[in-house]
């Protein structure tokens, strides 16, 4: 437990120094709230409500870019190596990783809420304790799929490639771009396959229709028993030094963390829970923007 604090401390005062986190963990997330909440809500506080999950969902994914990029460059620099020789674990490098990127995103989502509350005048901000319980697990389940990330790639180019495969679908295809409930048909049956979808419509539940967490069990079970299964295959995987090869299992293992999603995709095209909740918050949203122009007209 010394050992895991003294890292997670050492990796935030790191982090703090390096002008691109402050980049993408604080620059990038507020211009993103501020796109989203001042040309695709047009400043209105029903739709900022309503975009503030997918929002916050954004900031939560880009966790595995970060930790995936880091490690990776600690190892093809021999820092992991340095490491290696004193008494600190596999795990307590990859949790310390995990718990100081949980510690750096608390303040840029709570900052997105006070934005929203003082300066968008959004005076439904959801539940809370959902928001925060859904933006923690998330964090730490994408965190945990940077690592894993880490762990099948030798060099900072396969990791970007890497990165860019797995993020592109899950930015246009689970609803943190195009509402889920606005997107093809053909599109919503794939997207639940993806663990963003889950993230995304239980994060946009807990914020425009204040959803509590007993209710949103599904995504947070499903994100939760998620990051144990990626963080066991990342700590199985973890490689400290730049020479050691990829064990031949490693791309299996690594592909058999998908299982959950692919399991569960198949029960969601068939019962279409998850996609009727989307639906609701769309068609709720849609009403309340017709409404708002009849309310606004002189009696």
């Amino acid at each position: 437990m010394t050992h895991l604090s003294t890292l997670t401390r050492v990796r935030i005062k790191l982090a703090l120094r390096n002008k691109m986190f402050f980049f993408f963990s604080v620059v990038m997330p507020l211009g993103i709230f501020f796109l989203y909440a001042g040309i695709f809500a047009r400043g209105n506080p029903n739709a900022i409500s309503f975009f503030l999950g997918p929002v916050l969902a954004l900031n939560v994914m880009g966790s595995f870019w970060g930790l995936s990029a880091t490690l990776v460059t600690f190892r093809e620099q021999g820092i992991l190596r340095s490491f290696h020789v004193t008494p600190v674990t596999a795990v307590d490098m990859l949790a310390s990783s995990v718990l100081a990127n949980f510690v750096l995103t608390i303040p840029t989502f709570v900052s997105q809420l006070i934005f929203a509350r003082f300066i968008f005048h959004v005076h439904h901000l959801g539940n809370f304790l959902s928001m925060f319980v859904l933006v923690g697990i998330g964090t730490i389940s994408f965190g945990s799929l940077g690592l894993v990330v880490a762990s099948i790639t030798n060099t900072m180019q396969e990791t970007q490639v890497l990165n860019q495969i797995i993020w592109l679908p899950m930015l246009f295809l689970s609803g943190a771009t195009f509402p889920l409930a606005y997107l093809p048909k053909m599109v919503q049956s794939f997207s639940v396959f993806l663990p963003a979808t889950y993230l995304v419509t239980g994060l946009q539940l807990a914020c425009f229709f204040s959803t509590s967490i007993t209710k949103l069990m599904l995504p947070f079970g499903l994100l939760a028993f998620w990051t144990v299964l990626t963080f066991f295959v990342s700590a199985q995987l973890f490689r400290w030094e730049p020479e050691a090869k990829i064990p031949r299992n490693a791309k299996i293992l690594a592909l058999a963390t998908i299982i959950p999603f692919l399991v569960l995709g198949v029960v969601e095209n068939h019962t279409g829970f998850l996609k009727s909740q989307a639906q609701s918050a769309y068609q709720t949203l849609d009403k309340m923007q017709q409404a708002r122009p009849q309310a606004q007209q002189p009696k």
